[in-house]
């Protein structure tokens, strides 16, 4: 089991979790295991989120980079998939993320990705902690005319800018459509207003004022109330919303009403899959994403493939299987003919192209998904026994009634969770009363048996 990593990257509290003395040896082992192949100085690329602390990390990431003999270039306030871009396009030997993404100012975190701008695998990142807390270490160190360099590069945003200028081009110059944007007052803030303007869309942005402190607060993707209420005031046609470093991306349509990753992928797997674009006709998904959303993927000669949690597994199977669309309920969507990670901002784009090709408003468009209600509910127990609910054979026996009285129209989850000691209960089904009820009286019984 991993010391630092976990689904994300590293995330912690900044400055007493995330110390800075982390921060050095997970940038110093890091270099090491990601250049230890090259025969050339190593460049990396550094960029971060509007988060008060995200200066600090960069120092210290900065300065066990430069310890190692790496060189880097600090790209600035900048949303993680530009990074990657940016990453792979520029031909930088890694990049750094520092960012905590969704969650509160407090917290920040690091992201490393590949020379080929993916978020590197969970073998890579179980060496780096090897390295980490070794004796090794101390001996990754440059001297002389070895020591690495940094320089500021922060105009290379340009570079993701121009992207979405030759990638849309004409597409929304006088189309009749006005968009609500909250930037989460996070790192998309002012390249998402940059990019629609340029691509010349209506369009009216909220929570762009970062101040260090407010990053997710109260806004952006996991709190939509800001840019439903925004949308339904202003009487705008779509309202999206970003998290704090940009690689996730929900929306609303003019009624207020969530338009979530699911039907974000369904509505873009129809436009994939009408202008020939979907590849071997297969969507990737995780065992998060709903029921509905494997309704429709039979109902339209979609292949729905399926992952753990986490958009990494959602992009090793597309890989793997050589697929292009995919993505996570939560609002990670990859596309990966263009960028190899979750795009909040092209995500974004490619929603308006594909409502504005149905030439319907954005609630009659995401009828094209039945979303099932869904009920999630945390069984605490014993954290050494939270995986035996399978072995027990009352539990897996309530499992198995419950699925086999749904007969196809509902479905039941049991994940145990991977921080906390908790099994979570999820059930989806056609109402909403029944399902909360038969979940509670599961995580009560597995509370019961487990704790």
């Amino acid at each position: 089991m991993r010391k630092y990593f976990g689904t994300d990257g590293i995330r912690r509290i900044a400055n007493t979790e995330l110390t800075p003395d982390l921060v050095f040896r997970v940038a110093k082992a890091g270099a090491y295991v990601l250049s230890k192949h090259s025969n050339h100085t190593p460049t990396i690329f550094i960029g971060r989120d509007t988060r008060i602390s995200g200066t600090l990390i960069e120092s210290a990431m900065t300065a066990g980079f430069l310890s190692y003999g790496a060189n880097v270039k600090l790209l600035g306030e900048m949303p993680t998939p530009a990074i990657a871009y940016i990453t792979r396009k520029l031909g930088a030997d890694a990049s750094v993320v520092i960012s905590a993404s969704h969650n509160t100012f407090e917290f920040n975190g690091i992201k490393y990705f590949s020379n080929k701008g993916m978020k590197i695998p969970d073998e890579i990142e179980e060496e780096i902690e090897e390295i980490m807390d070794s004796e090794r270490l101390s001996t990754l160190t440059a001297v002389g005319d070895k020591i690495g360099v940094s320089e500021i590069e922060e105009e290379y945003i340009k570079e993701y800018i121009n992207f979405f200028k030759e990638l849309f081009k004409d597409d929304f110059k006088g189309k009749n459509i006005k968009v609500g944007i909250d930037t989460a007052n996070g790192a998309t803030s002012k390249v998402a207003e940059e990019i629609f303007k340029t691509l010349g869309i209506e369009y009216k942005i909220i929570n762009n004022a970062p101040n260090g402190i407010n990053i997710n607060e109260k806004c952006g993707s996991t709190h939509l109330g800001s840019i439903s209420k925004f949308v339904k005031e202003n009487n705008l046609d779509l309202g999206i919303a970003y998290d704090g470093d940009g690689d996730r991306c929900l929306a609303v349509d003019e009624k207020g009403n969530i338009i979530d990753g699911d039907i974000i992928m369904a509505i873009i797997s129809d436009y994939f899959k009408s202008q020939n674009m979907m590849k071997k006709d297969t969507l990737v998904a995780t065992v998060m994403s709903n029921l509905g959303l494997k309704k429709y993927a039979m109902n339209n000669n979609i292949n729905l493939l399926q992952t753990k949690v986490g958009d990494r597994y959602v992009l090793e199977e597309m890989l793997k299987g050589g697929y292009n669309l995919g993505g996570e309920q939560s609002g990670h969507i990859i596309m990966l003919d263009y960028n190899p990670t979750g795009d909040g901002i092209l995500t974004s784009l490619m929603l308006i192209k594909a409502i504005l090709a149905k030439n319907e408003k954005a609630s009659e468009v995401s009828k094209i998904i039945n979303i099932y209600p869904q009920v999630l509910i945390n069984a605490k127990v014993n954290s050494e026994k939270k995986n035996n609910y399978e072995s027990d054979k009352e539990i897996s026996d309530e499992i198995k009634n419950l699925e086999e009285e749904f007969s196809g129209n509902g479905r039941v989850l049991i994940r145990p969770s991977g921080t906390e000691p908790k099994v979570r209960v999820m059930i989806e089904g056609e109402n909403i009363e029944y399902i909360t009820a038969k979940a509670q009286n599961l995580a009560n019984l597995i509370e019961s048996k487990l704790s």
